[in-house]
């Protein structure tokens, strides 16, 4: 049967009933049991302290020194004095007071929500054990899992009290071992004026961090969600102790969705069959005449007996039968059943030290006489599992394993927050392994799938190192670049050393110094342009080539071999797409393409040209009498001559690319703050007789174009190939300068310039009069007109 709380508090606290319910129930489980403490009957007094140290010190001493009548839990008399054994309940700061009080007569006080660290300290508390984890270990725990998501500039809130002012202290050590800096580290009471909270939310507001770690009681907490909702400051990442985390009352007091996403510690999820139910049972409290129960079951339901001292009105009456189903409220909330069960764990182990001392087997020997120290001694010994398999031991500072379950503020789509736990951690772990994670199930602030960035400054690339901000932790830092030839091959590198990376592999003297990389790429601006000359080209000869196929029976077509003129259009189409294999990023296929291509497709070209030109002097030596030299020069002659001059620039090649190929090249040295990505010649012979052929050719077409212009004919080609090829041999002559002296990308800007400024020279020179006449003039497009003289 349950018995009644003496109480003297003002107003009525669910959670205290809560842990009281949770005490009856472990004691009248082991009463009942006929394995632990066979035939020994404990006794019990729960007393309400009302949050108040100066009530906890005094009923601990009157319980200690034998002052206060024990109740048992049934009608038979004890068979022994009644005796107080030990202490199970209270939260932090009583348990220091206590335990200080009552330390030095070694009498046994377990807590099972006091977490101070302080309290691990056997020197000042000897007496005294937990089955909570301490709050070293909780604010170990909070420190990884801010350094887990990247944040190294946090804000910091704590409780001005024992328990947030030592978990706060033991996170802060912990965080600057991580590498982790606070903007702003502040205290909240529950009972603080206006003023002050008013001047956090200030701190808060002026801020850069997006992460606040709130070490919080849920009294405060709540205190600091309420003016936080008056301005509405969403949007910040909030990391919680367990205290708040999975608090139904804080919860409903966030109606502005402040904490959404929120993500903390608790002690993780204990079974004990039966607790549940017993707690929330509250049909034979309504039996009892105990004004507290009167007010408790007055408070559950919202109604009032006829009878009650209740000064409320306009309540509806209490009838004793109302029932708990429906009812949602800080009493039927379950969040704290691990607490719940650590009371129970609490009340089992000393069953246990007992069972232990009194020798019990299938009886007990009631005549063992029994002291504080001895029973404390065994007390932190006992090592055993409870019904549902928890293990229960205590440590050599009198603390239980440290574990807990990582919860996150989940939103809901009706609005109700839910409390999903995403990972667990265990202290006892090794190092790596000790916090485990299910990231894909995180929502964070502002119901976002994106882990939230609190950094006061961003990484510092290779190649440059930090210099730390003035006044200012060490987070917060500028990145410089590393001075000429000194090496920074590191991010967050703080400092740089010399190197010379001309002695190097390409892969060393990318981790000496990080420079920008230069090259003629398609995304930058002088790339688009020059892309869009070469397409324009190659379509500009395209559209020729249509029109000298739609008018290929025509006299100026047929005219100095049509067959040269396809075969010239279709090499000045390759001339203008080679062009293309010079921009972008080298490498060791595009550094042998682009050379090799280049220069068989130009010297195709000039073949071509050559081929016509000869034509032409040929031409007009055959219309001599006797001569028959156009025998030897004709069609298929042509079409050997442009195969065996393209020949030859394809052996050059071949030779160039098995001696010593073209190669991709970073030039360190051009630019100080620069890397010069560029193809090297390999051989520079290879290179020059690539050009030096093409450029004689160019020559011998030339001399022979200008011998050939003044010979009679209303459609003189030679003229037409006399100005390409002075164009051509131009640009080439002045390309060689110009080449030379280029820095960087701008050297092979100027090698595509040439190619299409030659190119273009020969499509309009050669083909463009051409096409005039046969679209504009078709009726000079006759035998007659070309015949002329």
């Amino acid at each position: 049967m349950h018995k009644p709380l003496p109480m003297e508090c003002t107003s009525l606290y669910f959670r205290g009933f809560q842990y009281a319910q949770a005490m009856t129930f472990a004691i009248e489980e082991i009463n009942n049991s006929t394995d632990l403490l066979p035939g020994i009957s404990l006794g019990y007094k729960i007393y309400d302290n009302c949050d108040s140290m100066t009530r906890s010190v005094k009923v601990a001493l009157a319980l200690v020194n034998g002052n206060e009548i024990v109740f048992t839990p049934t009608e038979a008399p004890c068979t022994r004095p009644a005796k107080v054994q030990a202490i199970v309940g209270v939260s932090t700061s009583s348990s220091m007071a206590i335990g200080t009080v009552i330390g030095p007569i070694h009498f046994p006080l377990i807590s099972p929500t006091a977490t101070c660290a302080c309290l691990s300290d056997k020197t000042k508390y000897p007496s005294f054990l937990r089955t909570v984890p301490s709050n070293y270990y909780q604010s170990r725990a909070l420190a990884q899992l801010v350094k887990h998501f990247g944040w190294t500039w946090v804000g910091a809130i704590r409780s001005n009290n024992d328990y947030g002012n030592d978990g706060m202290t033991a996170f802060i050590e912990a965080a600057q071992q991580l590498g982790i800096c606070l903007e702003y580290s502040m205290s909240i009471y529950r009972t603080d004026p206006p003023d002050k909270i008013k001047k956090i939310i200030d701190i808060i507001k002026a801020s850069t961090s997006k992460v606040i770690v709130a070490f919080l009681s849920a009294p405060d907490m709540n205190a600091l969600i309420q003016e936080l909702s008056h301005h509405n400051l969403t949007g910040y990442q909030w990391v919680g102790s367990e205290t708040w985390i999975t608090d139904f009352q804080t919860k409903e007091i966030d109606t502005h969705h402040i904490l959404d996403g929120a993500i903390g510690l608790y002690i993780p999820k204990a079974h004990v069959s039966g607790l549940k139910e017993f707690i929330l049972d509250v049909k034979p409290l309504i039996s009892s005449s105990n004004e507290l129960f009167t007010e408790l079951w007055e408070t559950l339901f919202n109604c009032k007996f006829r009878q009650s001292n209740s000064s409320a009105e306009n309540q509806r009456e209490c009838t004793g039968h109302e029932d708990l189903t429906g009812v949602k409220n800080s009493f039927t909330d379950m969040s704290l059943m691990p607490h719940f069960t650590n009371v129970y764990k609490a009340v089992y182990a000393m069953a246990h030290a007992l069972h232990i001392i009194l020798g019990c087997n299938e009886t007990c020997n009631n005549k063992v006489q029994l002291d504080p120290l001895t029973i404390l001694q065994h007390t932190r010994e006992i090592h055993f599992k409870t019904k549902e398999g928890d293990e229960v031991y205590f440590d050599e500072n009198g603390d239980p394993p440290a574990k807990y379950e990582i919860i996150n503020w989940q939103p809901t789509e009706n609005g109700i927050v839910d409390f999903v736990t995403v990972g667990l951690y265990d202290a006892f772990l090794p190092a790596d392994k000790q916090l485990s994670l299910q990231r894909e199930y995180l929502i964070w602030a502002q119901n976002s799938n994106q882990v939230p960035v609190s950094v006061c400054s961003e990484k510092c690339p290779p190649g440059t190192r930090k210099i730390l901000q003035k006044g200012k932790p060490v987070c917060c830092y500028d990145c410089i670049r590393c001075a000429e030839g000194e090496i920074s091959n590191m991010t967050d590198s703080i400092t740089c050393e010399r190197c010379h990376p001309e002695s190097w592999s390409n892969e060393r003297r990318d981790a000496c110094v990080k420079k920008e990389a230069e090259f003629l790429s398609y995304e930058e601006i002088m790339g688009v342009l020059l892309t869009a000359v070469a397409l324009f080209g190659t379509c500009m000869t395209a559209v020729v080539a249509a029109i000298f196929f739609r008018y290929r029976t025509t006299p100026i077509v047929r005219a100095n071999n049509s067959e040269l003129s396809f075969l010239l259009l279709f090499s000045l189409t390759l001339c203008f797409l080679c062009s293309l294999t010079f921009i972008g990023r080298p490498s060791e296929w595009s550094c042998m393409l682009r050379h090799t291509a280049f220069g068989i497709t130009f010297v195709l070209c000039i073949s071509c040209v050559l081929g016509k030109t000869i034509v032409v002097l040929m031409a007009f030596r055959a219309t001599l009498p006797g001569s028959n030299v156009m025998k030897w020069f004709g069609p298929a002659q042509q079409r050997l001559s442009v195969v065996a001059f393209t020949l030859i620039q394809v052996v050059i090649c071949i030779l160039w690319l098995t001696i010593s190929p073209p190669f991709p090249f970073k030039n360190f040295t051009q630019f100080k703050d620069k890397i010069i990505l560029e193809c090297a010649l390999g051989s520079a012979v290879g290179f020059w007789a690539v050009l030096g052929y093409i450029g004689l050719l160019a020559i011998l077409c030339f001399v022979l174009a200008f011998l050939a212009r003044k010979l009679p004919d209303n459609f003189n080609e030679a003229k037409l190939i006399t100005f390409s090829m002075l164009i051509f041999c131009a640009v080439w002559i002045t390309f060689i300068p110009a080449y030379v002296s280029s820095p960087g990308k701008f050297s092979v800007a100027v090698e595509i310039f040439a190619i299409l400024a030659s190119s273009y020279g020969q499509l309009i020179f050669i083909f463009l009069p051409k096409c005039y006449f046969i679209l504009v003039k078709p009726e000079k497009n006759t035998k007659k007109n070309m015949m002329g003289k």
